[in-house]
């Protein structure tokens, strides 16, 4: 969501504050799976039409009900509440408009998204599938089609389509969880010495640093019982990651940020957690925040 994303910018960028997610080089879109995405105005293409269905129907109902919205909304911006009863449809079908890259959304998180439309960007879909399938190996990799199309939300032949259109730029490599593929141009990358990592770091709910499905995850988490208490059947915590390491979760009520650790910290390393605790960037929070360790 629009506020965790102000999270995950804030563990990588410096001088984040709460009003950063609203800069105007930032978008909202529908994007990989249908949920709310903040993404860089200027790959607005590679996160829609990079998930536009390759089958004639498919993609005629995600291009007729673009139409079907621009139409409606006439240059206005409304909820999508509106906007679907206005078209006669289940307000969430909207989403569906969303891989023609030419419906953009804002949404805080509370109340419902307002929605507007926007031209089409003159990028080919074939080009975007495999920029947005070269940015997921660059983040995610190792991996594998079926664990790209899980989560770009497309089929698994498309996946595996974009892979094989890559297959001269990807090095196979194995891993501990099974063979997989990487982007040539990343190995030395991974095979470069680590270099100095954040003391703390809060990572909210779906940041990308833990967004893995299936086998992947074990890569990034050993132990089944802590996979369990990060990924959760319902919402996920966010992760907390000290010196590089996820060493538990964390949840937020208004002032207070509640800590579950896996294993003892060192008192430096919990004085970390509470200082980068206390330097979050939340919105509407008006006191000092509250470190809680459970």
């Amino acid at each position: 969501m629009p506020r965790a994303a102000l999270l995950s910018i804030n563990a990588r960028v410096e001088g984040t504050k709460p009003s950063t997610w609203e800069d105007p080089s930032l978008v909202q879109v529908w994007g990989p799976r249908f949920s709310a995405y903040v993404v860089a105005e200027r790959d607005v293409a590679i996160f829609t039409l990079g998930r536009l269905p390759e089958d004639g129907k498919g993609r005629g109902v995600a291009e007729e009900l673009a139409i079907r919205l621009h139409a409606h909304l006439a240059g206005r911006r409304m909820t999508y509440g509106e906007a679907g009863r206005g078209l006669g449809e289940q307000p969430n079908r909207l989403r569906y408009a969303a891989p023609t890259a030419t419906v953009l959304i804002r949404w805080d998180g509370a109340r419902q998204p307002t929605v507007w439309t926007a031209p089409r960007p003159n990028v080919d879909p074939r080009d975007a599938r495999l920029e947005l399938a070269r940015r997921y190996l660059h983040v995610f990799g190792p991996a594998m089609p079926g664990a790209f199309a899980q989560w770009a939300g497309i089929s698994p032949r498309e996946g595996s389509s974009a892979f094989e259109a890559l297959r001269g730029s990807l090095t196979g490599v194995r891993t501990p969880v099974g063979d997989a593929w990487i982007l040539t141009r990343d190995e030395p990358s991974f095979r470069a010495a680590p270099g100095p990592v954040a003391q703390a770091r809060l990572l909210p709910s779906g940041d990308a640093y833990f967004l893995l499905q299936g086998a992947d995850r074990e890569l990034l988490v050993p132990d089944a019982d802590r996979r369990r208490s990060l990924w959760t059947p319902r919402v996920w915590p966010g992760g907390l990651l000290v010196e590089g390491e996820i060493v538990g979760t964390w949840r937020r009520a208004n002032e207070t940020v509640t800590i579950q650790t896996w294993r003892r910290l060192t008192r430096a390393a919990r004085d970390a957690v509470e200082a980068e605790a206390e330097s979050l960037p939340l919105p509407g929070v008006q006191g000092r925040i509250v470190v809680r360790w459970d």
